[in-house]
């Protein structure tokens, strides 16, 4: 999130890009997640906000503000999920150099989730920052997964 609560540019394209995968499903159910960070409100209000302005109905959005990473989030969705009894296909809506951890962290926590569609990256994005997002993920990848499976061994 920006000061002022506006959101960031890859929020917005990540968000537009999981309303228009979702139009291939007869009642999808969306849950954003993230908590608020150094600037409120919530990411995943910004995200339902973001939803509902695309036509989407606040019934089929369930948030989830707890998550403060990636790993939390994925924990989170999934204690949701499994709260709400949601017994459907799950797909997984992220920037494309985020997706394979998210989709890793799911499957790890026993969600058989799949990728929907990413956000094309905007031309003005530089080549240096998209470098920089990725190579972030390389070390993120095995560390949060270490986590899940200790945290998974640990639950029993």
């Amino acid at each position: 999130m920006r000061p002022g609560g506006r959101p960031s540019t890859t929020l917005v394209l990540r968000t537009e890009a999981a309303a228009v995968f979702a139009q291939r499903f007869s009642a999808p159910l969306f849950v954003p997640t993230g908590a608020v960070g150094r600037h409120g409100p919530s990411e995943a209000s910004v995200m339902a906000a973001l939803l509902e302005s695309r036509g989407i109905p606040g019934e089929r959005i369930l948030l989830e503000e707890t998550g403060t990473d990636t790993l939390s989030s994925a924990r989170a969705v999934v204690a949701l999920l499994l709260g709400h009894a949601v017994d459907a296909p799950v797909f997984a809506a992220s920037s494309l150099y985020h997706l394979p951890r998210c989709l890793l962290l799911l499957r790890l926590l026993g969600v058989r989730a799949r990728a929907a569609v990413p956000p094309a990256v905007p031309a003005s994005l530089r080549w240096q920052r998209r470098c920089y997002w990725w190579l972030r993920e390389i070390p993120a990848l095995p560390y949060d997964a270490t986590l899940a499976i200790i945290g998974r061994v640990r639950a029993g």
